[in-house]
């Protein structure tokens, strides 16, 4: 062993300064690539065990738990800064988010005036069953640093899909003989994904609550093409052209006529018409809102933290019944697009260029 050692402190001894150098970078090197591939051996691991394994109560002291923790919070709080500097949802300078864990599933709460843990689990729409543990207390103050912890007994986190109804929307084109119609675009059923928090004692389901709910795929409405082309005489043909040209124009770009579907959306067009705006600003709200929440007043985003139909940021912001009053959400949702966006097409026209309204 020791003449080991001898020939290694010769070897070095007798390296160039060069051939040093080029040493010293080789094990770098080769020590950064075994690190990054530990690295990325963990991540899938870790993603792995979201899906195959049953979630557990998080905990600081478990090192696999805690890194992907941190790693769900990280992308979190990433999302949550863009979400705020660009005032999505209704965000603005008094709006601030607090980490929440519950049974190992991160969120971000956000709202206004946090004071204690209590008032971010109010705001947040959570509420504590008696047997759940929470750290820290309900009374502690809070930071945008605070984490709270909240364990819940004989719970498992279970994922469903639902499904999206598709619209039906009729567009006029006057390329079709007044009195037919034709089918351009088939209805297709979208998902919505949910993840719920579900307690099961001695095999009976006691609570279910959901933690997010989100559009998975947005549904695709079926389009119907309505005829409004006449016959004219060849005396008035130049005449009828001109007026085919506009009305082509006119109708390409029309979003059409849209009918409700459901109650969320039948209370929506009331207001749209109620506002002065046309059927077209009907159809552009649908489409918004269907990507955005699939017209769900549960639906809640855990990584930006918007809630509802409209996706405020926070869902308090909505006021009094903002958890699942459909009116109040609606109600919201077309006050923050008139004076951001001025009309819902506006806003769907914002979505489609940047992803978000």
């Amino acid at each position: 062993m020791a003449e080991h050692r001898r020939k290694r402190s010769f070897t070095l001894k007798h390296l160039s300064r060069k051939q040093i150098v080029i040493a010293a970078s080789s094990f770098v090197a080769a020590t950064m690539l075994i690190g990054s591939g530990v690295a990325s051996a963990q991540m899938y691991r870790s993603n792995d065990k979201t899906v195959t394994e049953q979630v557990t109560s998080y905990s600081a002291t478990d090192k696999d738990d805690a890194d992907y923790f941190t790693a769900a919070s990280r992308d979190q709080v990433r999302t949550a800064k863009t979400d705020l500097k660009n005032g999505r949802g209704g965000a603005d300078s008094t709006t601030s988010y607090i980490k929440v864990v519950i049974n190992g599933k991160s969120e971000l709460v956000f709202g206004s005036n946090f004071t204690t843990v209590k008032s971010v689990l109010d705001q947040g729409n959570i509420t504590l069953e008696t047997t759940d543990s929470v750290s820290p207390s309900l009374t502690t103050k809070v930071t945008e640093s605070t984490v709270i912890t909240i364990n819940r007994a004989d719970t498992t986190v279970e994922t469903v899909t639902s499904k999206i109804a598709f619209n039906t929307i009729r567009k006029e084109d006057s390329s079709l003989a007044k009195g037919t119609t034709k089918v351009q675009t088939q209805g297709v059923e979208g998902q919505m994904e949910s993840t719920n928090l579900v307690q099961v004692v001695n095999g009976k389901t006691i609570s279910t609550n959901t933690l997010a709910s989100w559009v998975k795929k947005a549904p695709v409405n079926k389009v119907i093409l309505v005829g409004t082309k006449v016959a004219t005489s060849s005396s008035s043909s130049s005449s009828s052209k001109s007026s085919s040209s506009s009305k082509s124009s006119s109708g390409s770009s029309s979003y059409g006529t849209t009918t409700p579907v459901g109650t969320a959306q039948s209370i929506a067009h009331k207001k749209v018409l109620a506002k002065g705006w046309s059927e077209s600003e009907f159809t552009c709200l649908v489409k918004l809102w269907q990507k955005e929440s699939g017209w769900r007043t549960t639906a809640h985003n855990a990584s930006s933290g918007a809630h509802g139909i409209p996706q405020a940021l926070p869902g308090s912001k909505m006021g009094t019944g903002w958890q699942s009053d459909a009116n109040v959400q609606i109600t919201w949702g077309i006050g923050y697009i008139a004076s951001r966006y001025s009309t819902p097409c506006g806003a769907w026209a914002h979505s489609q260029s940047v992803g978000w309204y």
